[in-house]
């Protein structure tokens, strides 16, 4: 083995870091017979030298001058501080003098990854990030080399913990938005502002990132369209029992044939999925993803999408993988765009609606409604009322169409004298419809 170490410097030291500090001193000797040669932090890189830290970083390593450590001649930058700046600076000032690097930054890979993979081709160094989707499953690697020779057809995921923790208890419980949300909080799977999982945030910016390897394609967070949970309720939810479904905060992700050809879908937003289908089992924090591909056919993975020590997992591995190349002089896989396709709008995008209507009850009301879906040529799959008189509700289920239709006719709907309110209004997902 080489007697040399591989120098490695990390930016960041919050749950994440911390826990990236603990592996690669416990498993010190592991990772020096992994890699071949020894694995030594040179410097960890934090805004304040005071904070309190989950663990006990060595004497000597804390540093508040990022930018220095970053030029100092390490061989491997392993970022998890987040946000775009100074993250996209510190990676560009570490790729410009000879380090390779490691991120789990989704936000920035999905708002600036060109400028990123640019820098590392022209430095001729390697940027990994596993670690930036899901957690401890290895998911970007499998996109990017175990099904480098398939087609990739859908990507199918549950993305972020905190949104399917809140989902899963309004299903288990009936429980409403705001009070599973506190209880998320409460437990630490939601943060005091909750606005990036919530909203659907940071799952877009995964999407992206999912949607750019699956598809060879450069996806960025504006492509995704994107839908929080804030306004699903635990009618919504009930309704999708009755149904035989779940409700779930979805990241798809599909290759579809656009007017011009071959495209790239890519969106998020809550969705009904039958009972039946792998993703409905996917419980409290728990993340997983679904992949459709030609030869493999259907693959499922899953496991802890968030936490320190998971994400951590990720980190090293990837750390272990740079390393390697290091040694060895080599590159690993870089990024992939040579299919260069558009992007579909969500208006143009295929899926279904389950659609709950207060009506009048009386004769001719459904037909009413039925003639309003035909108008935009959309077909009914299924419909029930529930109750009557003034409680009289119809939910209707629509065969597939383009959400702009869909849209159009829940607008025209909302118009019609004999609906008093369209109470809820979601996609339908998972089934072979």
């Amino acid at each position: 083995m080489s007697a040399t170490p591989v120098r490695v410097a990390l930016l960041g030291c919050g749950s994440v870091g911390s826990q990236v500090v603990r592996l690669l001193r416990e498993q010190s000797a592991d990772l020096e017979a992994r890699v071949g040669a020894p694995v030594e932090l040179v410097g960890v890189a934090v805004r304040r030298l005071d904070a309190r830290r989950e663990v006990e970083v060595p004497e000597g390593l804390l540093t508040t001058d990022a930018a220095g450590l970053v030029a100092s001649g390490v061989d491997v930058v392993v970022e998890v501080i987040g946000g775009i700046e100074p993250a996209r600076s510190l990676i560009l000032s570490a790729l410009e003098h000879g380090a390779s690097v490691v991120t789990a930054n989704k936000a920035l890979l999905a708002e600036d990854g060109a400028t990123l993979f640019a820098a590392a081709d022209k430095a001729g160094r390697d940027l990994y990030f596993e670690a930036s989707v899901a957690g401890a499953i290895p998911i970007l690697r499998p996109l990017r080399e175990s099904l480098a020779g398939d087609r990739v057809r859908r990507v199918l995921g549950i993305v972020n913990g905190t949104t399917n923790f809140i989902l899963d208890k309004m299903d288990t419980s009936g429980a409403g938005f705001t009070e599973a949300l506190e209880e998320a909080q409460a437990l630490g799977y939601a943060e005091a502002d909750p606005t990036a999982d919530v909203e659907g945030f940071d799952a877009a910016a995964k999407a992206a990132i999912l949607a750019s390897l699956a598809f060879h394609t450069r996806v960025v967070a504006t492509d995704v369209h994107r839908e929080g949970i804030s306004e699903v309720s635990a009618a919504d939810v009930a309704s999708a029992r009755q149904m035989g479904s779940v409700v779930k905060l979805l990241a798809i992700c599909d290759l579809v044939e656009g007017p011009d050809g071959p495209a790239v879908s890519a969106r998020v937003h809550p969705a009904m999925i039958p009972r039946s289908h792998p993703l409905a089992s996917v419980r409290e924090a728990y993340n997983a993803v679904f992949v459709e591909s030609d030869a493999a056919g259907q693959l499922m993975f899953y496991g802890p999408g968030a936490g320190g020590s998971p994400t951590a997992s990720a980190v090293l591995g990837d750390l272990v993988t740079v390393a390697r190349n290091r040694l060895q002089d080599v590159r690993g896989v870089g990024e992939s765009t040579y299919a260069d396709l558009g992007v579909l709008p969500m208006g143009a995008t295929t899926t279904r609606y389950h659609v709950a209507i207060d009506v009048e009850d009386k004769a001719g009301v459904l037909a009413a409604v039925a003639q309003e879906f035909a108008k935009q040529d959309v077909s009914i799959q299924t419909v029930r009322q529930q109750g009557r008189g003034e409680d009289a509700q119809l939910v209707v289920v629509s065969h597939r169409a383009t959400d702009e239709a869909l849209s159009a006719t829940v607008a025209a709907l909302r118009e019609m004298s004999e609906v008093r309110e369209v109470t809820s209004v979601m996609r339908v997902e998972g089934d072979s419809e």
